[in-house]
């Protein structure tokens, strides 16, 4: 029997990868997957998470709690994003250790890596230049948390893992009108022209920035994929101290294109125009994915397809009209 916990069961990703982990043990798996809300257990609390990570004693921890944001709140709440992200690893990643646990992973971003870095995005980029400001608080807390796995490997012999997505998208998403990212904005967007006969969506900028976007599912399986692979494989193809993996789909589409995609799957038959006067952001962030696909994975849910899912479990969750 393997002792599994969760952390962060209820966001996006800890919520994919959870499905897939009860679907393993329906098929027969020997699993106990532990999990714990926010008013259960504290990640923040040094003492709550000691307490919980010796009396239950799990075999592995997946890391997939943390305080995320869009541009907005992170201008708005630097403090918050780095204290609360740095404080969930170094309690989860230092208790894990103290309650004996080998075997971790844990889940970062795409952020890490610098604002000006050759595309696409090679891990050993890392920490070769300045942070985007706008994030760099939650960037620092996130390269923070590979150190220490990195660190306790290096000192305590263990096999704690770092995997860093791409933008992520898929069920569970946030379609906030105001602080969700791209891919669901467009959704509801171009869902809510398309039910109202809106007759012109206007994206901001100039539409020629490309983005590179992975179905949460395939972040899941990616995820469990690194975490299962053999030490010896694994740390064939990393360094001790780069041995982070980038997730990734491998390929980008313009805004353009991309609202073009979203716009025929919602339906919407209306004018799509450009507001070059609003800013582009960065031209393109593509993760060079060929570290993991060396190992054997490789991203299988097209653009089209997941944001198809996406789209009806958007207009199931939110109660809106087919």
């Amino acid at each position: 029997m393997t002792k599994i916990y969760i952390a962060g069961h209820r966001g996006m990703v800890g919520g994919a990868i959870l499905r897939r982990l009860e679907a393993r043990r329906a098929a027969g798996e020997d699993l106990t997957l532990l999990t714990r809300t926010h008013a259960e257990l504290d990640l923040t609390s040094q003492p709550a998470v000691r307490d919980f990570m010796q009396a239950e004693n799990p075999d592995v921890v997946i890391l997939a709690a943390a305080k995320v944001g869009g541009i907005h709140a992170n201008n708005t709440y630097p403090a918050d994003f780095i204290y609360e992200n740095l404080m969930i690893e170094c309690n989860v990643i230092h208790q894990a250790f103290a309650a004996g646990v080998k075997k971790l992973l844990q889940l970062g971003s795409s952020c890490i890596y610098p604002k000006a870095v050759p595309q696409p995005m090679k891990e050993d980029a890392l920490l070769t230049g300045t942070l985007e400001p706008t994030n760099e608080p939650y960037a620092i807390a996130k390269i923070a948390g590979i150190k220490l796995c990195e660190s306790y490997n290096r000192q305590h012999g263990v096999d704690y893992r770092s995997v860093m997505p791409t933008n992520l998208y898929g069920p569970g998403d946030n379609f906030h009108p105001e602080n969700s990212h791209v891919l669901p904005a467009l959704i509801r967007r171009f869902h809510e022209a398309a039910q109202n006969g809106t007759e012109e969506v206007v994206i901001w900028g100039t539409g020629t920035p490309k983005r590179e976007f992975l179905h949460v599912d395939d972040m899941a399986e990616a995820s469990l994929f690194v975490l299962d692979l053999p030490r010896d494989i694994y740390e064939a193809n990393t360094e001790p101290m780069l041995s982070h993996i980038n997730v990734g789909s491998g390929t980008d589409v313009s805004i353009l294109e991309l609202a073009q995609l979203v716009a025929k799957i919602t339906g919407y038959s209306g004018k799509i125009s450009t507001d070059p006067t609003k800013p582009d952001g960065t031209m393109r962030k593509l993760m060079d994915v060929s570290r993991l696909s060396r190992m054997g994975w490789t991203a299988s849910i097209s653009l089209e397809a997941g944001i198809a899912e996406t789209y009806a479990w958007f207009k199931q969750a939110e109660g809106l009209r087919m």
